[in-house]
């Protein structure tokens, strides 16, 4: 019985008893990103999705996994072309990222460029409480107003 109980210990990796069993703590849920398509409007909330996601679950995987991973949620639209010159360049090695955060830096520019902070502007002009508690509006206001360039006293006038 002893053989048998050795033997179930060591097909289940809990050693010979005198280890304690390490626990890397709870898992952490979190959401994948939204496929991307090239929207303007949309690629910072794809890039801080998908950076999100990299920090939590993908931190130890290499650069480029990273990448082609965030690549894998490139799709459709203006952003299957990106994508294409992208994966040849990368295969070519003619361009190499030395960290995530770069190549989203690139991904963000990109598809974001001086059109972010007009539509950015236009989403700020045109946002209303409606129907939302003061302290959601409050909320959707500064994730609004990040990124349009409004600052002081002009952001101040279009908080309405």
């Amino acid at each position: 019985m002893q053989a048998q109980i050795q033997a179930l210990l060591a097909a289940g990796g809990g050693g010979t008893g005198g280890e304690e069993r390490r626990t890397t703590g709870p898992k952490v849920e979190v959401a994948m990103p939204a496929i991307f398509n090239g929207e303007a409007g949309k690629v910072g909330g794809f890039v801080t999705a998908c950076r999100l996601y990299l920090r939590i679950k993908m931190r130890e995987a290499t650069v480029e996994e990273q990448v082609f991973w965030v690549l894998s949620h490139v799709q459709g639209g203006s952003a299957d072309v990106w994508k294409e010159n992208v994966l040849e360049e990368l295969e070519s090695g003619e361009m190499e990222y030395e960290t995530a955060e770069e190549f989203l830096t690139t991904l963000k520019k990109e598809f974001g460029g001086g059109e972010e902070e007009s539509v950015k502007v236009a989403e700020l002009r045109k946002l209303e409480q409606g129907g939302r508690t003061m302290k959601e509006f409050v909320q959707e206001f500064k994730r609004t107003a990040r990124g349009s360039g409004y600052e002081g006293r002009p952001l101040v006038e279009e908080f309405k």
